[in-house]
């Protein structure tokens, strides 16, 4: 399990390597390209991500940075193609005109070998599924992922009181955005817990008043993942995001049910509710969804074909016909590349 990038867990981890010698740079990344089918041909389901129909399409190339000189550790991270561009987030400047898409671009400093201070643009801690494919094991996103915060620009401080309690603190920009245009408006923390070895849980919160919003937005979030066997692992994503004011929000949650039956060939199960509050004396809507995938991995490639159905409370889906619908459901297979 991640969290929504590849490297946000690292500035927990710079103090356990922070006192060594220089470290090389390193370099990585990923590639991916999808084809997805919906049964009704329509571009039903509104999940981040896989969003062409009937079409071999890119997602992005993604690299990364890496590097460490003493307590000093800097990420950089940028993504070219649609998954990691327009599809992610907003762009810099304002305009659809980028051809690329910063995904992380922090420094960090150990002050001890138990408390670090990052600072920058920063991959979300908030969640469990996260923009690079190569940190999700379904290649359609939850929709949990795709109503909470992607990236969060800030300064936080780690401290780890051992190696199973760890917690972060943190002020933060608006969501998903370089620079925040109504001040450093948000606030959040995280408690790390590993009580044993195989599991770990997130503990997170996140509250500010973005520019515009109503009200302000609370985030309380759990994120875990349990390595119960060699073969078999659980992951629980439970989210309750509140807007004062009759702002809305959402509350959902996603379990996560993965069997590997070799070392190239694993089965596994995404099970959602997801819960749009409703406001102004609106109901609220609600979709509960199943995500059938497999990976099939030959070296540094995953295959990974994938079934979806989708069912909603309200007709928030169409048919072929163009008429609503309460159901959706679709096919996909995606070649993901990690190096």
């Amino acid at each position: 399990m991640k969290l929504k990038s590849i490297f946000t867990t690292a500035s927990l981890s710079f103090a356990s390597f922070s006192y060594a010698q220089e470290a090389p740079l390193q370099i990585s990344g990923s590639v991916d390209t999808y084809y997805k089918y919906d049964f009704a041909k329509q571009p039903n389901i509104g999940t981040s991500f896989a969003s062409d129909q009937n079409s071999i399409s890119l997602g992005m190339i993604d690299l990364a940075l890496k590097k460490t000189t003493g307590k000093a550790s800097f990420v950089g991270e940028l993504s070219f193609g649609p998954r990691g561009q327009y599809q992610s987030l907003i762009n810099g400047d304002g305009t659809d005109d980028n051809s690329f898409h910063i995904q992380n671009l922090y420094a960090a400093y150990a002050f001890t070998d138990k408390f670090t201070v990052t600072a920058g643009y920063m991959g979300t801690f908030i969640g469990y599924e996260v923009i690079s494919p190569t940190g999700n094991y379904n290649y359609s996103t939850s929709y949990l992922f795709t109503n909470g915060p992607f990236q969060n620009a800030g300064i936080k401080g780690s401290y780890a009181f051992s190696s199973k309690v760890s917690l972060m603190l943190g002020l933060f920009n608006d969501w998903n955005v370089y620079k925040d245009l109504n001040g450093v408006s948000h606030v959040g923390g995280q408690l790390t817990l590993s009580p044993v070895e195989g599991w770990t849980a997130y503990l997170n919160v996140l509250s500010g008043k973005s520019a515009g919003a109503v009200g302000t937005g609370t985030i309380l979030d759990l994120t875990t993942a349990y390595q119960v066997t060699e073969k078999v692992k659980l992951g629980l994503n439970a989210a309750d995001y509140s807007v004062t004011h009759d702002g809305g929000g959402y509350t959902g949650g996603a379990l996560y049910v993965q069997n590997a039956f070799t070392t190239a060939f694993s089965l596994g199960l995404r099970g959602e509710y997801f819960n749009w509050k409703g406001t102004g004396g609106d109901s609220d809507e609600n979709v509960l969804a199943f995500t059938l995938s497999a990976n099939v991995k030959a070296g540094g490639l995953t295959f990974i074909p994938e079934v979806r159905f989708d069912d909603s409370s309200s007709a928030m889906f169409l048919k072929k016909n163009l008429n609503p619908s309460k159901n959706a459901s679709q096919f996909s297979l995606a070649a993901v590349y990690a190096f």
